[in-house]
């Protein structure tokens, strides 16, 4: 294995000797030279790991080559070492983005703990994530084999998550595919746990929060006059994707984070419309006939949220002067985003934003969206990127300088699929890889979650002996005919519909500006 190689430039270097000796004595490789031009056609013709740099030198001066190493070689870290504690010193270093500063006189240990954390941090953090998830690992594995309720499986799905974002960034651990087994486990305990209380927690709206109730006892409850509270609604959001933008959020705003459960289907035609009708489907569909769409209709399903939304006004029996929006492309966010101030007139001003969603379909349909969200890793990273860029989160700036409050939540989250099972029905059948609903499907029910009676659930039916079924997992439906072709375009895309803690368990997030 290659040594880590270190330059150090210091007009005094022969006194140095000592230290370097230390640090060799310890497996780095250090090449040392006493000016800053020595320094400067060292690092021109070969590559050293860090730079060590003096200063005070004559000639080409530390803070000189400071400058022109970063011009260079950008991403080589250097440690600026002086006599001096002059401020403006420090000051100028420090804004060229220096690795550390050291005061002379330096101690060697002060020099092998800035190494490591300028070069070996990265195997050092490695190392700490495997040992804290494998200490992690038992502990979780035990807790699934209990009967939990929906807060215990809260606490798992975020523990699981934050392991995986600290395994992502580390190199080498070699606990992924450990994590993902875990993972694959959970989910399977998951799905029993939903299949056998889902049809309780509609019938006796005991259990978690659910997408029908968000409104009324999340949203409503946090309005005062003078401030108005707003409501960003980004579809199909992920509690991972949420965890990679906090870090962003986080310092404009006072973060309180929860998990909501998204109803079934998990699905923006359901979910999202509950969320603004305070209705589970069936209830959409007896109460607004007009505006319901059923699923074997071309007609759009997510037409009528504003109204569905001032409905639910009207029967809360409230006096809220309402805004909503929904932000479909770069153009229309960047023209609420201008006009964002004269929203503070209102009491509640929802923001619908199409960007995750449609970020999975287009994975599903386009090459290059599938190459570049190879992953779940990539996934998230692709979200991050895209909040830091877009006028959602520029939107959010001038809501914080402001003083408005935001909820920022979603309708219903994603999986990757992997595993295809067969099913078979009827012509009018739904098209979604996650769910069915239909007459006469045949399928092995022991792999799925079935619904005989979806009344008893809150869905509407096609007809009178329609049932629904969801898959669990990473598994996806799909149909004997073309049966290669159709695993080969969907395995490893991102779905929704099912049942998944990824899809089910989204985020609820109450922003307080700072």
């Amino acid at each position: 294995m290659r040594k880590v190689k270190i330059l150090w430039a210091d007009d005094e270097i022969q006194m140095l000797k000592p230290h370097i000796l230390f640090l060799e004595e310890k497996g780095y490789e250090v090449v040392s030279t006493n000016s800053g031009d020595d320094a400067l056609d060292l690092i021109a013709d070969d590559y050293f790991d860090l730079v060590f740099l003096d200063e005070n030198m004559p000639g080409v001066s530390g803070l000189e080559a400071l400058a022109s190493i970063k011009k260079s070689h950008p991403h080589v870290p250097v440690v600026m070492i002086t006599k001096s504690e002059e401020e403006f010193i420090m000051e100028e270093a420090i804004g060229q983005k220096i690795a550390d500063y050291l005061i002379k006189p330096v101690h060697p240990h002060q020099l092998l703990l800035t190494v490591k954390k300028n070069i070996d941090e990265k195997k050092l953090v490695s190392a700490k994530t495997s040992s804290d998830y494998q200490r992690e690992f038992r502990d979780i594995g035990m807790k699934l084999t209990q009967d939990l309720d929906d807060e215990e499986w809260k606490d798992i799905y975020k523990e699981i998550t934050y392991h995986e974002l600290a395994i992502d960034k580390s190199e080498g651990s070699g606990m992924e595919e450990v994590l993902q087994m875990q993972k694959t486990e959970a989910n399977n305990e998951f799905f029993k746990f939903v299949s056998n209380n889902y049809e309780s927690w509609i019938q006796e709206d005991e259990g978690p929060l659910l997408s029908h109730n968000v409104m009324e006892e999340r949203v409503f409850p946090l309005m005062e006059r003078g401030r108005p509270v707003f409501y960003i609604l980004l579809d199909c959001l992920r509690y991972d994707q949420w965890k990679v933008i906090e870090k962003k959020v986080s310092e404009l705003y006072k973060v309180e984070e929860d998990i909501m459960f998204s109803i079934l289907p998990t699905a923006t035609q359901f979910c999202r419309n509950s969320i603004f009708s305070g209705l589970l489907p069936a209830d959409i569909k007896k109460e607004y006939k007009d505006k319901w769409v059923d699923e074997n209709e071309e007609e759009g399903k997510n037409l009528h949220e504003e109204f569905f939304l001032n409905e639910l006004i009207k029967r809360s029996r409230k006096d809220i002067l309402m805004s909503y929006h929904k932000v479909t492309n770069l153009a229309s966010g960047k023209k609420l985003e201008s006009s964002v101030n004269n929203l503070f007139e209102n009491d509640l001003n929802v923001v619908v934003y199409n960007f995750v969603d449609a970020l999975s379909h287009a994975r599903t349909d386009f090459k290059i969206v599938r190459e570049l969200a190879d992953d779940s890793a990539a996934y998230r990273d692709i979200t991050a990127s895209w909040f830091e860029h877009s006028p959602l989160w520029e939107m959010m700036k001038k809501i914080a300088k402001k003083g408005g409050k935001i909820v920022m939540n979603t309708d219903h989250g994603s999986v990757q699929v992997k595993k295809p099972l067969k099913v078979q029905g009827e012509k009018e059948v739904s098209t979604n890889l996650r769910y069915k609903q239909g007459r006469n499907l045949r399928y092995k029910a022991k792999e799925v979650f079935e619904i005989n009676n979806p009344d008893e659930i809150g869905l509407p039916r096609l007809n009178v002996s329609s049932k629904y079924i969801f898959a669990g997992n990473t598994d996806f439906f799909a149909y004997p005919n073309n049966f290669n072709y159709y695993v080969k375009h969907y395995k490893n895309t991102f779905q929704h519909g099912g049942v998944s803690m990824e899809e089910m368990m989204v985020p609820l997030i109450v922003l307080d500006p700072k």
